[in-house]
């Protein structure tokens, strides 16, 4: 939103309060455009009518992290989401590719596992493992509200030889994915129901026993 929503984004949210026989003061208003400023106003209006029709929570008035976490979900959702994102490109992408989540928090995660290159020669018997430290490190990293390192993207293989002999590197590929809240008239999607779609995006691990690398390009010779 825009500083020029303020004043409709306090009719909306005061509506709404009163709607729950809830006083607004000034000091709230302002907590709730901090927490939703990020947000449209339509993505702010569609979550808060989703959590007036929640059969869990619609009962009581929302505060603004309700409404965050119907917008963004909550952390554990979100990196097992992110999880899924990155597997995907280890196999699709490799490491020879430098790649753009459009998620700091993915990249530093990923930096402090050894870089991209590293994720994805990964042996296969392994992810379990690197799958929890991933998402306890996505979590980490987004529970503070923002990254600590400034990481635009990951550097592939290509693109660490290139830079060493002083060639141009191509663009990383981009892997971006839009946040939005749920549709209002799909309101009764509790916590639950996120869940199953989130890990509907996570690869199932526990079948997993060979001792391969996960990209195929891995393997290649330089």
């Amino acid at each position: 939103m825009q500083r020029s929503d303020i004043p409709e984004f306090h009719r909306l949210v005061s509506e709404v309060m009163a709607f729950y026989k809830q006083p607004v003061s000034d000091f709230a208003l302002s907590v709730w455009w901090q927490a939703c400023e990020s947000y449209s106003f339509e993505q702010v209006s569609r979550a808060l009518t989703a959590h007036a029709m929640d059969p869990d929570h619609g009962q009581f008035a929302p505060k603004p992290a309700d409404i965050v976490r119907v917008l963004q979900g909550t952390h554990q959702d979100r990196s097992l989401v992110a999880w899924g994102r990155v597997y995907d490109a280890m196999q699709r992408v490799g490491a020879y590719s430098s790649v753009d989540f459009g998620d700091p928090a993915i990249h530093c995660a990923i930096e402090d596992m050894g870089g991209w290159p590293a994720m994805c020669r990964a042996e296969t018997d392994k992810l379990g493992f690197l799958q929890k430290r991933f998402c306890d490190s996505v979590r980490a990293y987004s529970s503070r509200g923002e990254a600590v390192r400034d990481t635009p993207y990951l550097i592939g293989i290509h693109e660490a030889n290139n830079r060493a002999s002083g060639k141009p590197a191509d663009a990383p590929v981009r892997l971006w994915i839009e946040w939005k809240s749920a549709p209002a008239n799909k309101a009764t999607s509790t916590q639950a129901n996120r869940l199953g779609a989130v890990t509907a995006l996570v690869p199932d691990l526990s079948t997993r026993s060979t001792s391969r690398s996960v990209s195929g390009s891995s393997r290649q010779s330089a």
